[in-house]
């Protein structure tokens, strides 16, 4: 029976192990195309592969529980066993990880008295719950079990967050409970006061650092931790990251390849490194997280691309060739391999073959439901994506004043099906005027979550409730009486397009080609302004005229030989009569197109 150790340093079996490990979440990456990012660390020369688990694409809906298909961690971990990889899970309840709510289910946010990421004791039996379903896949899948898995994680920068030292255990106590037996770890920013406020007194847990820089000062503070141990423990930076992530309306950010290498020869040479990320891959549907500054959420866009050693789409970067080559001259008994390069593809001028307005066909692909106030897109359904809250009014003046009170996180409103009034963030619960024609005009108000924030206090506050929360006020008093359409884009079918279409409404655009030999490829979007893209029914993700993305990544795993279907759907109703796909990302800065 293979042992994993951690003692002064780490021992496979008795003998030190040199971990070089990379993040690869497969959560982000299609199935198809996990052994082409798995086999690219191989070569790379690394031995292990690290990856999340987030809890909320795992459990949806609260106790429906979901391990098949993209879905599958089993496979992944036993394909990263077939490359020759070891793996190391982070399956804290918390993910961080530019994810949204950080990997924390919608459905928690129902319960106003439970406080997450803590010991109350509402919070820990819902853990409990998951962690019986998910560690019944992992536990055989560890190293002691003849599987690759080396350690896992207790939680996740909770140095960051709190420093209930009561919750760290109960989460530990869950995984040995449900059968962990290999080495645990917390990781934590690397300073002191983090380091002890996301650690454990429990000496048989390794704490670990995060950074991306000054890796000697950083390393330095790691060990001077450990001291108040009085252990010498190995060094790991268990998240060095190699790039950064993304906001919409934000310039994209680099970092010098040159200069990464260097630090990561700086990481190896002292310690252990889990490069964040190894290859970063993209946010599809709805999973994008978002930054919280001050009163201000940050959605990130849909390309994870990280500016890592691997881009989005999975090829070699000029990082991961210069990373290679100082690995090769640092440690030279690693054995390395040329990567796999994926291939791409053009197809211009895709027709329009089909729109059709929301507001026609909402009762046919929509969960619907009643109440006498909003209800939250949570308390309806999965609380992603895009919802439609309906009702009517008594008209007393030709023009009146509304506000839409307590709605997150971007909201358009319309009047007998006419576009009246579209507001984000902190524009939301100002009062606005419209003009009535009607005596008793229909209301629409269309509210899309953006992504809720996976870092920092606002995981605590009222905030990540999406929706409407108070509701519509005409004049100084509450409107009463809503339907509650959340829209479901799986229920979409081909004769939904035979209804009609409205200028300057929310809208489906379809566009049709064939295809005689599938390739990947980008659909431009830049003549759209803000929605989302389906290829043959799976949603690759969200599009925002402001950038920097104006592309959307397509692997070649959602298209297929024959007939291809690509439905827009945009917000603003603006489209084009049609579409290209592209062979490389098409982005935009200040300047303008690069």
């Amino acid at each position: 029976m293979t042992q994993f150790k951690i003692d002064k340093t780490l021992l496979l079996d008795d003998e030190p192990f040199h971990m070089l490990s990379g993040s690869i979440h497969y959560f982000r990456v299609p199935r198809e195309d996990w052994y082409h990012s798995l086999f690219n660390l191989k070569a790379l020369g690394f031995n292990t592969v690290e990856t999340y688990i987030p809890w909320n694409y795992h459990e949806p809906l609260e106790g429906q529980f979901e391990f098949e298909g993209e879905k599958d961690i089993q496979h992944f971990v036993k394909l990263a066993e077939e490359v020759g990889l070891y793996v190391i899970i982070r399956p804290s309840p918390y993910i961080c990880a530019e994810w949204e709510f950080g990997g924390l289910p919608a459905w928690l946010l129902n319960d106003k008295n439970m406080k997450i990421r803590t010991s109350d004791q509402t919070f820990i039996n819902k853990v409990d719950r998951y962690y019986k379903a998910l560690f019944s896949i992992l536990t055989p899948l560890q190293i002691d079990h003849q599987g690759p898995i080396l350690a896992m994680q207790i939680e996740n920068e909770y140095g960051s967050f709190g420093e209930d030292k009561t919750y760290l255990n109960m989460i530990k106590d869950l995984m040995t409970k449900y059968g962990t037996t290999v080495p645990l770890f917390t990781s934590d920013g690397g300073w002191a006061q983090t380091l002890r406020a996301g650690s454990m007194a429990d000496k048989n847990i390794l704490p670990t650092a995060n950074f991306g820089s000054r890796t000697e000062q950083n390393f330095k503070n790691l060990q001077d931790y450990h001291q108040e141990f009085q252990k010498d423990w190995p060094l790991i930076c268990m998240e060095f990251w190699d790039g950064w992530f993304n906001r919409w309306g934000d310039n994209i950010i680099k970092r010098d390849s040159k200069d990464l290498a260097e630090e990561v020869k700086t990481v190896i040479t002292n310690g252990h490194i889990n490069l964040y990320m190894f290859h970063g891959g993209t946010n599809f549907g709805f999973w994008n997280g978002c930054s919280a500054r001050g009163t201000i959420d940050l959605p990130q866009v849909t390309s994870y691309d990280y500016d890592a050693p691997l881009d989005e789409m999975g090829n070699p970067t000029q990082k991961y060739y210069d990373l290679q080559q100082m690995i090769k001259e640092t440690l030279p008994n690693v054995k390395q391999a040329k990567p796999l390069v994926k291939d791409f593809m053009k197809v211009e001028n895709i027709k329009l073959t089909d729109k059709v307005s929301l507001f026609n066909i909402l009762e046919d692909i929509s969960e619907k439901s009643y109440s006498n106030y909003p209800q939250t897109m949570e308390e309806v359904s999965d609380g992603l994506g895009y919802m439609v809250y309906r009702t009517s009014l008594q008209r007393d003046s030709n023009i009146e004043k509304f506000r839409i009170v307590d709605a997150r996180d971007r909201v358009k409103m319309y009047v007998d099906s006419k576009h009246v009034y579209t507001a984000y963030q902190q524009e939301i619960g100002e009062a606005f005027e419209v003009e009535l024609e009607k005596e008793q005009p229909k209301i629409d108000i269309l509210v899309e979550n953006m992504g809720r924030v996976n870092y920092g206090y606002k995981l605590l506050s009222n905030t990540q409730r999406k929706g409407i929360g108070q509701g519509l006020m005409q004049d100084l008093h509450f409107v009463q009486g809503y339907e509650q359409f959340n829209i479901q884009f799986d229920k979409l079918k081909l004769e939904h397009f035979k209804s009609s279409w409205e200028e300057d409404t929310p809208a489906f655009y379809r566009y049709e080609f064939n295809l005689s030999e599938v390739n990947n490829t980008h659909i431009d979007v830049s003549d759209f302004n803000k929605g989302v893209v389906l290829v043959n029914g799976f949603n690759i993700g969200r599009y925002w005229e402001i950038g920097p993305t104006v592309s959307l990544y397509i692997s070649k795993a959602f298209l297929k030989e024959g007939h291809n279907e690509i439905i827009i759907f945009d917000t603003e109703g603006k489209y084009s009569s049609e579409i290209n796909l592209i062979d490389k990302p098409k982005l935009i800065n200040i300047e303008g197109e690069i």
